[in-house]
């Protein structure tokens, strides 16, 4: 049995640990869209994303490209996604695109 710390109500707060080989994953934002080159591991279902700069990011399969007409994501934000699980597919990649200038998104896979 694990316990989850409380918030100020009381309530759980799920909390996942980093995945300790293979779960980081530096992708450089440019003008063109990039993707993590190694797939996520099949039982990942959160990623957390960390940008230097503002970027675009979409997540998908092993081919998936961003635009400018996706999800914003500002520099210097931590945030956790759900990839999937369950009776959904999971998502493999995440793909970046710079929003401004060049910059570097890391992403680490929880457990």
């Amino acid at each position: 049995m694990t316990t989850l710390p409380l918030d100020t109500e009381q309530y759980p707060i799920p909390a996942l640990r980093l995945k300790v080989t293979g779960g980081a994953h530096v992708i450089a934002a440019t003008a063109t869209t990039a993707r993590n080159t190694t797939a996520f591991d099949a039982n990942t279902r959160v990623v957390s994303l960390y940008a230097t700069g503002p970027v675009y990011v979409r997540f998908g399969g092993a081919s998936v490209t961003v635009a400018t007409t996706d999800h914003y994501f500002p520099a210097g934000m931590y945030y956790d996604f759900a990839i999937g699980g369950g009776k959904v597919g999971v998502f493999t990649n995440v793909a970046v695109l710079r929003a401004d200038t060049d910059c570097t998104v890391y992403v680490s896979e929880k457990e």
